[in-house]
């Protein structure tokens, strides 16, 4: 194999590496107005830190994968790159949540990112023999990554439910499709199934996204109407809390540690961002 940065056996594989890394890299940066919001308030506003903590071990996950393969540099840099920002949102995180979040957060970080990955490496590397350990890591990426792909299907059923696709955007389900698309001949070029297969399911689910998105499209009204009774306050509060509670949910497009922002997004719309159009009360 010749030498370079991003070099494959084949050329293809060098594109879609390239192109995959890229995606990733404007994916991996789609909560920082989330952050920013959260360091100018000072607070978190009652959102979850689980996408982040799991898109961390994913990334912890794909580099070990990485390293033990070797010649396998987009893994290695996108992950890197997701670990490092997955890592400076969870620090955040920690920062500004009161306190029973700071603690559940510090409980998974420890949980799933040092107990679970060190039992992983342990594993790998003193019980597995050197040869089989690509396919061990390699099944255990593969599995994790099914997995999470589960989780989606909760706010799924919240669009079908509430027919509506206020919260799921359109472009964000569109960039996390190519970039599985991307991922998926990355890894049909190097001849690399584990990375192959998961994302077939985030092609499918991105896929499912968008289609459910134009389905359920509604046109943005001109104007918000503001409620002036406690009833009428509780019932709109109400109605915001239904896609929140489905936001503990979170999925990876797995080969370079994506987390399927649309989640985090409606989050960013629900809690913070201010509606367009003008304001009339009642």
């Amino acid at each position: 194999m010749a030498g370079g940065f991003f070099s494959m056996e084949h050329p293809w594989a060098s594109a879609f590496g390239i192109l995959g890394n890229i995606i990733s890299f404007l994916v991996f940066l789609a909560p920082m107005p989330t952050f920013l919001r959260v360091y100018r308030k000072k607070s978190t506003e009652g959102f979850s830190s689980v996408p982040y903590v799991v898109a961390l071990f994913s990334c912890t996950l794909w580099i070990f994968y990485a390293l033990v393969k070797t010649n396998s540099s987009p893994l290695l840099t996108i992950n890197a790159f997701g670990c490092a920002i997955e890592s400076v949102y969870i620090l955040l995180y920690l920062v500004y949540a009161p306190r029973p979040a700071r603690l559940r957060a510090l409980a998974s970080f420890l949980l799933l990112n040092v107990a679970a990955f060190s039992l992983i490496a342990v594993v790998t590397l003193v019980l597995v023999a050197e040869a089989q350990r690509v396919k061990v890591l390699g099944s255990i990426c593969l599995t994790f990554s099914m997995a999470v792909f589960v989780a989606p299907m909760s706010v799924i059923f919240v669009l079908i439910r509430t027919k509506s696709a206020e919260f799921m955007p359109f472009s964000l389900s569109f960039f996390l499709t190519l970039s599985a698309v991307a991922w998926f001949f990355y890894g049909l070029f190097t001849n690399d199934l584990y990375v192959t297969l998961p994302n077939v399911g985030g092609f499918f689910f991105g896929c499912v996204q968008m289609v459910l998105y134009c389905c359920y499209r509604k046109p943005k009204s001109a104007s918000v109407v503001l409620p002036t009774t406690a009833a009428a306050l509780a019932a709109e509060s109400a109605e915001m809390e239904l896609p929140l509670a489905a936001l503990d949910a979170v999925a990876v497009l797995p080969s370079c540690a994506v987390p399927v922002l649309a989640e985090l997004q409606k989050l960013e719309e629900a809690v913070g961002s201010p509606r367009k159009g003008g304001v009339k009360a009642i």
